[in-house]
């Protein structure tokens, strides 16, 4: 039976800074990263342009670093509880994400979420090529989760979105319950409801606010 999803954000939502921000530190240009990000964030810069410029510094490195590095990842707390609760209460747990597709596909694995999105870097010759082979943006974002609600037979309204910044605004915008954790004034403005603090978990009072006062179908 599935009654709704829920699509998490990955970026200043599971991670407390930015999985781009941590995987800098592997390849060792972590101020352009945090130049490039804070013009995404403040709107100088698109989200096709911060991509190009930050697949530049994944020239020759490989998948397989990558993987590894992500391990150390720093993650908010309380993402196993969630993943847990929206489970049982028949809610499907997706990352909405624009980091990286690997990113995704890893915490994916690691916690049970059911798929993901995100830009993906080119592969060439088995190691990065710097330049980036599929782009993905905030209204792609959305579109994904319009997808995958219709794929999963749910309407928008049966679906919450948990997200802390610009890249959430569109999403925000068409799902029944929108909560903004440790959010951009932007996203805060967006949403239906505020959470703050170091653990995922505090959304939950929050989500099962939201599923009270809809009456939401047994597929």
């Amino acid at each position: 039976m599935i009654r709704g999803a829920v699509f998490f954000d990955v970026d200043g939502t599971l991670t407390p800074t930015s999985s781009g921000q941590h995987l800098a530190e592997l390849v060792g240009n972590a101020k352009e990263i945090a130049q490039i990000q804070a013009g995404y964030g403040a709107g100088t810069l698109s989200s096709d342009e911060a991509c190009v410029l930050e697949a530049r510094g994944w020239a020759s490195r490989t998948p397989a670093e990558a993987q590894a590095f992500l391990e150390s990842m720093p993650l908010v707390d309380g993402i196993v509880e969630t993943v847990s609760w929206c489970q049982a209460h028949s809610l499907v747990p997706v990352l909405a994400t624009l980091a990286w597709d690997f990113v995704g596909t890893y915490l994916c694995s690691r916690f049970g979420f059911d798929r993901a999105c995100g830009p993906r870097l080119q592969i060439v010759d088995g190691r990065y090529s710097g330049e980036v082979a599929e782009q993905f943006d905030e209204q792609a974002k959305r579109d994904f989760a319009v997808r995958v609600a219709a794929e999963l037979g749910v309407e928008l309204r049966h679906c919450a979105a948990i997200g802390d910044g610009r890249s959430d605004v569109p999403l925000f915008s068409v799902v029944g319950c929108a909560i903004a954790f440790n959010a951009t004034p932007e996203a805060r403005a967006a949403a239906s409801a505020t959470v703050n603090g170091p653990d995922l978990h505090a959304v939950v009072p929050g989500l099962s606010a939201w599923l009270e006062t809809i009456a939401l179908p047994a597929n």
